[in-house]
C-alpha cells in the first residue's frame, strides 16, 4: 500500500477540534486523516489511516456503489454538495446503523480536493427492537433508516405506510428512540382491535360517572404519552366521528376526557402507521381530508421483504441467533435457497413465526427443507383448503432455486407444488 499524502495541517487541526466522529478522505476513498473521537472506537485494532473507507466502515474490497449500496462520496462527486445517507457499518460495538454527512472540500481552483466524513451512531440497533428484525442493508431499506434519521430529532407527525408484517411499530419506536422525546413514554394504540364505542375512552379517558360503567377516573393514552410519542397503528380503522376528535387533537394540542368540560394540554408527537390506501379512503369518503393531511407531514413507506432480497438471510440468522439463544442452529444450504426463493407475504412477521416453529420442529443442529412450511409430504405446512402453501417463485426466483436445489427434479417439483412437466416446461423456457 502506497504512503497516503499528507492532508492540509489546517484540516487535520480542524477534525481534531470536533467532539464527534470525523475522518478526512481523498477522491479515491483514502482515509488520509481521523480525529480522536473516531480513533478510540478503534483502540486496539488496526490503524484505519490509510486504508479506504468502504474497508473499514464495511469491509468491501470494492466501494459501495459497487457493491450494491448507495456511496455517498460518488453522490457528491454527481452534486457537487454535502450528501447525508444512513449505512449498516462493522463498528468496534458490531454492526450498527451510523448517520453519515460528508462535506466536499475544495482547491484553490473550485475542484473538489478532499472530503470530510461526520459519522453519527443511530442508538436503534442497540435496543431490543434490532433484536426484533429492524435490521437490513439493502438500499431499499437504508433509504428507509436515512428517512427516519431525518425526520426524528423534529416533533412533525410521520405516517408509516406499507404492508402488515413490514415493521411499522419497530420503525415508530425507533423514531421515538432518536429524538428528543426518548427518554418519555411510547405508547401504542392497535385502532383495529378496538370497538367504536371504545376509542373516545381508550384515546382521551373519561370521568367517573361518564357513562355505565366507568365506575372511576380513567387516563387516556393521549395522557399517558404526555412528553413522550403516541403510535396510532392501523389510523384508517378509525371511525369518522373519533377522526375529528384527533384532528382537534392534532390542531390545537388540546382534548377532553370523556364526561368532563375540562380542556387540557398534550404535549405528544404523533406517529401513525396503516396498511391501507388513505387517499383512496379520503376520495371514497371513509376517511377525512384535513385529517390526512395532518397525519401526512412526513411520508415513509416500509418495503416488503421480497423488496429486500439482500437483507432475507441476515434478517433469518439474526433473529435464528436470538430466538435459540445457546443452542448452536444454523441453515443449511437448501433451506438457505428456500428463504431466498419464498416471497413472504406476511413480510418480517411472518419469517419470524417462520423460523420459530422451524427451531422447534429441529431436534438436530440444522435447519432444513422438512423444518419449513412447504416440506409437502411431511405435513409441516400451513394448510389452506387441504393442500399445503408453497413458495410464490418469480422467474428469475425459481431460477435461482433450482440452480441451488441439491435434489433431483422430480423432489424440486414436489417442493414447489407443481409438476414435472410444468416444472420442466418453465425451466426450458427461462434457460432456453
Amino acid at each position: 500500500m502506497s504512503k497516503p499524502e499528507q492532508p492540509p495541517r489546517e484540516l487535520v487541526s480542524f477534525l481534531e477540534s470536533l467532539s464527534e466522529p470525523h475522518i478526512l478522505c481523498d477522491r479515491n476513498y483514502r482515509i488520509l486523516a481521523a480525529n480522536e473521537a473516531y480513533r478510540v472506537k478503534w483502540v486496539g485494532q488496526r490503524e484505519v489511516v490509510g486504508r479506504t473507507c468502504y474497508e473499514v466502515s464495511h469491509r468491501y474490497s470494492v466501494p459501495c456503489d459497487q457493491a450494491g449500496e448507495s456511496c455517498p462520496l460518488q453522490r457528491s462527486l454527481r452534486s457537487g454538495q454535502r450528501e447525508r445517507i444512513v449505512h449498516l457499518h462493522h463498528t468496534h460495538l458490531g454492526e450498527q446503523f451510523e448517520n453519515i454527512e460528508l462535506t466536499p472540500i475544495r482547491d484553490d481552483s473550485g475542484e473538489i480536493a478532499y472530503y470530510i466524513e461526520k459519522l453519527d451512531p443511530l442508538p436503534v440497533q442497540r435496543s431490543e427492537e434490532h433484536a426484533r428484525g429492524l435490521l437490513g442493508r439493502s438500499p431499499a431499506f437504508l433509504a428507509m433508516m436515512e428517512m427516519v434519521a431525518r425526520v426524528a430529532p423534529s416533533d412533525a407527525a410521520v405516517l408509516l405506510q406499507g404492508e402488515s408484517g413490514t415493521g411499522k411499530e419497530l420503525v415508530a419506536n425507533a423514531i421515538h428512540q432518536l429524538s428528543r422525546r426518548a427518554a418519555k413514554p411510547f405508547v401504542a394504540v392497535d385502532c383495529s382491535g378496538l370497538a367504536e364505542t371504545l376509542f373516545e375512552s381508550e384515546l382521551f379517558g373519561h370521568e367517573r360517572g361518564a357513562f355505565t360503567g366507568a365506575v372511576t377516573r380513567k387516563v387516556g393514552l393521549v395522557e399517558a404519552a404526555a412528553g413522550g410519542t403516541l403510535f396510532i397503528d392501523e389510523v384508517g380503522d378509525i371511525p369518522l366521528t373519533i377522526q375529528v376528535k384527533l384532528l382537534r387533537l392534532l390542531e390545537t394540542g388540546t382534548f377532553r376526557r370523556v364526561g368532563s368540560t375540562e380542556v387540557l394540554k398534550a404535549d405528544i408527537r404523533v406517529v401513525s402507521a396503516t396498511h391501507r390506501p388513505l387517499s383512496d379512503m379520503v376520495a371514497d369518503g371513509r376517511f377525512r381530508q384535513d385529517l390526512f393531511y395532518r397525519l401526512n407531514i412526513f411520508p415513509i413507506y416500509l418495503p416488503a421483504l421480497r423488496d429486500r432480497q439482500e437483507d432475507i438471510l441476515l434478517l433469518a440468522e439474526g433473529l435464528l441467533a436470538r430466538l435459540v439463544a445457546g443452542r448452536n442452529l444454523r441453515f443449511s444450504r437448501d433451506a438457505v435457497a428456500w428463504l431466498r426463493a419464498y416471497a413472504f407475504p406476511g413480510n418480517v412477521r411472518e419469517l419470524r413465526n417462520l423460523l420459530e416453529r422451524a427451531c422447534l420442529l429441529c431436534d438436530g443442529d440444522e435447519i432444513d427443507l422438512r423444518h419449513l412450511p412447504s416440506a409437502g409430504e411431511h405435513g409441516l405446512a400451513q394448510v389452506q383448503g387441504g393442500r399445503p402453501e408453497r413458495p410464490a417463485l418469480n422467474d428469475q426466483s425459481l431460477l435461482e432455486y433450482s440452480r441451488s436445489f441439491t435434489g433431483n427434479r422430480k423432489d424440486l417439483a414436489r417442493q414447489l407444488g407443481l409438476s414435472e412437466r410444468t416444472l420442466y416446461r418453465r425451466l426450458k423456457a427461462l434457460e432456453g
